[in-house]
């Protein structure tokens, strides 16, 4: 019969209590038994640390800065404004659909919006770079918002000189096929829909300065 990891962990968890209350058993014994436990533990700790809903790129690194193919092309930028490219894994029991958004909370007021997207398919895992611009994401059946900036889709990091921004990009695993969302609405429409329908979340946060 095959145990579970989720049912081999609960059982570890109230054996260890149990081992240590017996009077019967001498201490070498306690000892290895702990040991043992210990060991089933860690690989229960591990289980759990590989299943968390997670995000990647090949563009973006946690912390590192944004490259010039991501940063915006206009107001004083001179990138090339290509969305990243994202994988996520591990998502949630019950996901229908996905959304990601990418926020700048370091702009002056409440922030800003630089993209928003939604509906994209349940089976969908990754997304190419440029997918807003080369239309990648409208053959998905996805919607993108209007950015902070004005455009529809994608729109890249361009802060004011000074101090470097954080960018966070988040995916969202939801609960539902689609949302009720029209395609060019703000940006903060598509957020406050998408945080209604959100059964999960895995962000990356990237920085850029000039």
């Amino acid at each position: 019969m095959r145990v579970s990891h989720d049912l081999a962990c609960q059982t570890t968890r109230s054996a260890l209590p149990t081992v240590k209350g017996a009077r019967a058993i001498n201490a070498r014994t306690i000892g290895r038994l702990a040991t043992g436990l210990l060991l089933i533990a860690l690989a229960c700790a591990d289980v759990h640390a590989q299943s968390t809903f997670a995000l990647s790129s090949t563009n973006f690194r946690d912390g590192a800065q944004v490259a010039a193919s991501q940063v915006f092309n206009e107001s004083g930028c001179t990138g090339a404004n290509r969305s990243p490219q994202l994988t996520w894994r591990n998502s949630p029991a019950g996901t229908r659909s996905y959304a990601v958004t990418m926020f700048d909370p370091d702009a002056p007021g409440s922030g800003w919006w630089h993209w928003a997207a939604a509906n994209i398919p349940a089976h969908v895992n990754a997304l190419p770079e440029n997918a807003s611009a080369s239309g990648a994401l409208k053959q998905l059946g996805a919607l993108e918002a209007l950015n902070d900036f004005g455009g529809a889709g994608y729109g890249g990091p361009c802060p004011p000189p000074g101090k470097p921004h954080r960018y966070v990009v988040t995916v969202y695993a939801l609960g539902v096929d689609k949302l009720a969302l029209a395609p060019g609405a703000p940006a903060a429409v598509f957020d406050h829909a998408i945080h209604g329908a959100a059964l999960g979340s895995a962000q990356i946060t990237v920085t850029y300065g000039r």
